[in-house]
């Protein structure tokens, strides 16, 4: 008669999923500290940073704010080993993408913050989304998510 064996997690998964776990809290932070800034820490930006702050339309503050709730949820699933992160994940990502397109290419922030500045955070971002949609499903595939 076989016993269920139950297989160690490796290290490698603890340490991506507190990784991105870690990721997700700064987007959370990120979420709160741009739609809640003080208008005494608005005023010490630059008057070009502050018309930036100022130019965002009610739905990027939306969709930023779907994107780093449903990828710290996602995050949350991965450390609870649940198969639901997946979703979470493709969640975020279909927020992801509307919000840095328009970040880059539909604000002045390439002017305000040159080309480099303002395309690494959403390259990484994007990016980082595309990853955890892609390894979530490839947990889900070696059921090590449930």
């Amino acid at each position: 008669m076989m016993e269920n064996v139950k297989t160690k997690t490796p290290m490698w998964y603890w340490i991506t999923a507190s990784f991105f776990l870690l990721w997700n809290v700064m987007g959370v932070l990120s979420f709160f500290g741009h739609t809640f800034i003080s208008e005494d820490y608005l005023a010490k930006l630059s008057v070009q940073e502050q018309a930036l702050y100022g130019s965002y339309p009610l739905w990027t503050i939306v969709v930023f704010g779907i994107a780093v709730f449903s990828g710290f949820l996602g995050s949350v699933g991965l450390i609870l080993k649940k198969k639901w992160s997946k979703s979470a994940f493709i969640l975020s990502l279909c927020a992801i993408i509307p919000q840095m397109i328009h970040n880059v290419f539909f604000t002045k922030s390439m002017e305000v913050y040159g080309p480099g500045e303002a395309t690494t955070m959403p390259i990484m971002v994007v990016t980082f989304g595309i990853f955890l949609v892609w390894f979530s499903d490839r947990l889900i595939r070696k059921e090590w998510l449930k």
